[in-house]
């Protein structure tokens, strides 16, 4: 249970953490309104479904296989998680306020185009996938079966949802917009501290 906890936390500070998705939501609940921002989340969380599908699947499949091909996925991930560590810490530190300015509108306002505009922003970021085989790798290790990796794909997928969801209903609210831009680098920073613990750990574990 501990372990599906941290897990839901990381992804938690993952998914608030600025980046494409976010700043589209975020722009799109702003300058068009809570149906416009729920249907962007809805469409955002399909695209990741489809990534956490390939990422988490894949993954589980080539850590089954155990010895030299599972420290190379956990070598590889550490690697990747360690860069990206980096560049979010970097980018934290760089960084004033984050720019949500108003999204141009280019989906003539109906539920559908506002999924699609979600689906394809997720969907066309082929880092997410390899984000997201990264982050489930340590979490992969000693499991078998298909239940924990179905477990994490429903935590990817519908936390997501739930949680950009109640972020468009927040940001109906003018203060909660001026508190993000003011606080948007600390989710790049906490988050980047947290990949590189993961890298240490998943590195660790093998050899330890």
């Amino acid at each position: 249970m501990w372990e599906w906890m941290v897990f839901v936390g990381i992804m938690a500070v993952g998914q608030f953490s600025p980046g494409p998705d976010m700043v589209l939501l975020t722009r799109t609940s702003l300058a068009e309104g809570r149906m416009a921002g729920c249907w962007t989340a809805i469409g955002i969380a399909s695209g990741l479904g489809l990534h956490a599908t390939v990422a988490v699947a894949g993954v589980a499949s080539l850590m089954a296989q155990g010895g030299l091909v599972e420290m190379v996925i956990r070598c590889l991930a550490a690697v990747y998680l360690t860069w990206l560590a980096f560049q979010l810490i970097r980018s934290a530190m760089r960084a004033s306020e984050v720019d949500f300015a108003p999204v141009k509108q280019i989906s003539g306002g109906s539920r559908l185009g506002y999924w699609k505009r979600g689906f394809l922003c997720n969907l066309l970021n082929p880092k997410v996938a390899v984000f997201l085989a990264g982050v489930t790798a340590p979490f992969l290790v000693n499991h078998s079966g298909w239940q924990w990796p179905l477990a994490l794909w429903c935590t990817i997928v519908f936390e997501g949802a739930l949680l950009w969801c109640l972020w468009v209903c927040l940001l109906q609210q003018p203060t909660v917009k001026k508190t993000y831009q003011r606080k948007a680098k600390w989710f790049d920073l906490v988050f980047g501290v947290v990949l590189f613990l993961i890298a240490v750990i998943l590195v660790w574990g093998f050899f330890a």
